[in-house]
């Protein structure tokens, strides 16, 4: 396989620094061309699973416009220009949750929309976590911060109590994780 081109760019949309809407004409590996694809690009954004000491997730539930409805949602927030993912995330969720954790660990890097690109999802687990502070995250909409057990995570995604896919894609991959970590972790026998 091999990637596509693009040929020519036209802006259509900009408003930094939050969203920018272009239309390319783009060259396929067989030669044809295909004019007027559109290309959106939104800010990257890190997305966090806390976990607490107690085996506690973090969440957040407040009103997401974009989705209409009143959901959970892990700690998120965009990287700033010229800031580390894993910077931002230890901001974001100070910010938004008055948490902190000791122990990080980066799950991966995600285009949110393979087609368009619009922006990419950098996600971390974040365990040990501890409320310091009261969350000040200067966001729009109302938050409430809960605390939800650990092993109730499949359970929220199931029955749709998060909406954001964002948010769902980021607890999955941290449940698999935690399940991985704890299957390969040595066991104690009773006796």
């Amino acid at each position: 396989m091999r990637p596509w081109r693009t040929l020519a760019r036209r802006v259509l949309l900009s408003r930094p620094p939050w969203m920018e809407v272009a239309e390319e004409r783009i060259a396929l590996p067989d030669g044809r061309e295909v004019d007027a694809f559109l290309s959106i690009r939104t800010r990257d954004f890190a997305a966090i699973v806390a976990v607490t000491e107690r085996d506690e997730l973090v969440l957040i539930r407040s009103y997401k416009h974009g989705a209409r409805t009143i959901s959970l949602a892990v700690p998120a927030g965009y990287i700033e220009a010229n800031e580390d993912p894993l910077a931002a995330a230890k901001r974001e969720l100070l910010e938004e949750t008055g948490h902190e954790a000791r122990d990080w660990t980066p799950l991966g890097r995600f285009v949110v929309d393979g087609n368009y690109g619009v922006a990419t999802e950098n996600i971390f687990l974040a365990r040990n976590a501890r409320r310091i502070a009261e969350p000040a995250s200067g966001d729009l909409e109302e938050m409430e911060i809960l605390l939800v057990p650990l092993h109730d995570v499949m359970s929220l995604l199931l029955r749709g109590e998060v909406a954001q896919l964002s948010s769902a894609a980021a607890l999955a991959l941290a449940a698999v994780f935690l399940r991985d970590r704890d299957s390969r972790s040595p066991r104690v026998a009773s006796t």
